[in-house]
């Protein structure tokens, strides 16, 4: 990959990225590290990479970062919440893409993750299955799974109202 393709990646790839990530983080400047990192990463593999397959191999590395931080985060946040009691609320949503919001937090990370590429980044099956090193024919599971569990979310009359 040349300088100039790396530039068109950029210029190209970042936002959808960014949302990406930002969708699966809920968090601004995690998404912004994620969407920073992945481009590193491809600064220092540019020689290697092919062009065509810039934009895959941005989404599997800020993917797998993710994954990475998730599960490094996830151990830090059970030793701090052994000492702090979390407080519970319960909010009223009117917002249709507040509930949405909601509902897809409540899936598991990969289908939570799968939904994303494809619904909101409109990757075919093969790309996600590139991205999660999944099968095609499991991310058309887990999709299908997740899409199900979405619906029996949004029906509810309760996280409707």
């Amino acid at each position: 990959m040349t300088i100039s393709e790396y530039n068109a990646c950029v210029d190209e790839y970042a936002d959808n990225l960014y949302r990406f990530m930002l969708k699966q983080t809920g968090d601004s400047p995690s998404a912004k590290d994620l969407v920073q990192e992945s481009y590193l990463k491809l600064w220092q593999k540019h020689e290697n990479v092919d062009y065509k397959k810039a934009k895959s191999y941005l989404f599997t590395t800020g993917y797998n970062k993710m994954i990475d931080n998730y599960r490094k985060n996830s151990r830090q946040e059970l030793i701090q919440e052994s000492h702090v009691k979390s407080h519970m609320h319960s909010e009223q949503y009117s917002d249709l893409s507040e509930i949405l919001e909601e509902a897809l937090n409540k899936l598991p990370e990969i289908q939570k993750t799968v939904i994303i590429l494809r619904d909101y980044e409109g990757y075919s099956y093969d790309e996600i299955g590139e991205i999660t090193n999944l099968k095609a024919s499991q991310v058309k599971v887990y999709i299908y799974r997740g899409r199900l569990k979405l619906k029996e979310y949004l029906v509810s009359v309760e996280h409707v109202l």
